[in-house]
Order: C-alpha cells, then structure tokens, then sequence
C-alpha cells in the first residue's frame, strides 16, 4: 500500500464492503469502517448476508471513493468475523466501541451503545489489506 493510499483510507469512512455468495456472485453492502493504518474493521449484524459470507468465504473486498467520485481506493483480504457480543462490554462489545470511535467518535451513552450491540447481537468483521490498488 502506498503512503496516498493509507492517507486515502483513513480520511474516509464509507466504502462498499463486498463479499462473495455461495455462487460465486459478489453481495455489495453500504458500510461505515475504521482503517487504523494496519486493518479494516466493520461493525455487522450476525446472521446477515455480508457476515454469514464473510464466514464461509472470508475473501473480502472494500470500495472506497471521495465525494469527486475520481479518486478511489479498493483494498482486498482475508476476513475474520468475531463472535457475536454475548455480554455487556464483553471482548466484542469492546472491540465494537473502538470501530465506533474510529468512524464516529465518543458516544454520549456507552453504556446505551453496549445494550444495542448485545441486543443486535453486533459482531466484527476486520480484514488486513493483502492487494491494494485505485487512483488517488
């Protein structure tokens, strides 16, 4: 990866999380991320396509573009998906709170944003970019 293209996913925080059904066929999904500068991670919903893809077939793909609709960046890798969060502030929850800071910043009720990612049954999908090409 390019230092334009670290710089690119980390002042972004939409893309197009594209993972593959059982046929073959890619299953595009709108998602918020956090790229640390190490990897992607995005929070999903267990038992959604994107997440019972990624776990059956763990090779993933991220579509970035700017508002220009120019300048893009496609990062390509092996996807693990974690548990579902089974507790409050368990390692998944706490795993959820960082991605959420990293699209979004502080919550005004962290202990409000556990219950709804135990309740959603929120889990973690994160990837290390393998391939990395685009215009940027």
């Amino acid at each position: 990866m390019t230092p334009e293209q670290d710089d690119f996913l980390r002042s972004e925080r939409r893309g197009v999380f594209v993972t593959l059904r059982r046929n073959g066929r890619p299953q595009l999904s709108n998602i918020a991320y956090f790229f640390d500068g190490r990897s992607v991670r995005i929070s999903v919903t267990d038992g959604r396509a994107k997440t019972r893809n990624a776990r059956r077939d763990p090779r993933v793909s991220l579509h970035v573009t700017d508002g220009s609709f120019g300048r893009y960046v496609v990062a390509e890798g092996v996807a693990t998906v974690s548990a579902p969060v089974a507790s409050l502030r368990d390692t998944t929850s706490m795993e959820l709170e960082d991605v959420y800071r990293g699209v979004a910043g502080e919550h005004p009720d962290w202990d409000e944003f556990h219950r709804a990612m135990l309740d959603d049954r929120r889990a973690v999908i994160g990837f290390m970019p393998e391939h990395v090409y685009g215009t940027v």
